[in-house]
């Protein structure tokens, strides 16, 4: 089965029984996402927390969404029934820049992964409101790949590309109450995640996201405010062919909370 690191809706209506469907809904302006996917969300399909289960508890030293233990992450996965190797659909209302944070996270550990293209939307059948309570599984906790997250003083001495996947204006400015302080990391390129979207929001062809993310040849660390939508570049960039990759977990949240670190406006 050709699988990843997209799927189109017609595909996953086709192949519900063969994947692990993940839902992945999660707002920044505080709606819950558990109650979005309880109000109608694709069959079959499970609900996970970005907040519990795909990171650990944020803070002002660590960023608000630090990476998760690999204990944690494994139990969660468990917890919803999916066993090593069982092929995941991730899917959002948001143009996968949710769903691209589980994505990253199964991607890096070798695990076969998707994201729904276009999200929710996409999907051609009809929605279930049923809670899905699949049975639970052993999961083992891997180990998270050194190579493939980058802490802040990596991302310091990088001479690797570094994208900054938050709008425009928060990469110039920030945004108050959610960002620390205004500005990027310097030397960081803007690399807003909707750009990575058509008129469609689906993902663009390969090609142009290829010249879009053509500084990312020598290798590249993608962030944004708290580690979250970065993972939307960062699935850009594997859609386009870059392999040498990483993400910064910490982000702006984490980079921006610190005084000793510098700030480009």
């Amino acid at each position: 089965m050709a699988f990843g690191p997209l799927v189109d809706g017609g595909w996953l209506a086709a192949h519900l029984g063969d994947v692990r469907v993940v839902d992945v809904r999660w707002y920044l302006d505080g709606r819950s996402g558990r109650a979005a996917y309880e109000g109608g969300h694709v069959p079959g399909a499970v609900w996970m927390d970005v907040d519990a289960d795909l990171a650990d508890p944020g803070s002002t030293t660590a960023g608000r969404h630090p990476l998760p233990a690999p204990e944690r992450f494994g139990a969660a996965l468990g917890r919803v029934g999916i066993a090593a190797g069982t092929p995941v659909v991730a899917y959002d209302d948001a143009g996968g820049s949710v769903a691209a944070r589980l994505w990253w996270l199964l991607h890096v550990l070798g695990e076969p992964v998707a994201v729904l293209d276009g999200g929710l939307a996409a999907y051609p059948g009809e929605l279930s409101t049923m809670v899905e309570a699949p049975a639970p599984v052993e999961r083992e906790a891997v180990p998270w790949p050194a190579a493939r997250f980058a802490s802040a003083d990596d991302v310091a001495a990088t001479s690797a590309a570094v994208f900054d996947a938050r709008t425009a204006e928060r990469f110039a400015h920030g945004l108050d109450g959610v960002d620390p302080r205004p500005g990027h990391v310097p030397g960081a390129r803007s690399a807003p995640w909707p750009d990575n979207l058509g008129a469609d929001g689906r993902f663009r062809p390969a090609d142009r996201l290829r010249e879009h993310y053509a500084a990312a040849t020598d290798g590249a660390i993608a962030y944004c405010g708290s580690g979250v939508t970065a993972c939307h570049d960062l699935l850009a960039m594997t859609i386009a062919g870059f392999d040498d990759t990483a993400l910064y977990p910490g982000s702006w949240s984490q980079w921006g909370a610190d005084a000793s670190r510098p700030a480009e406006v």
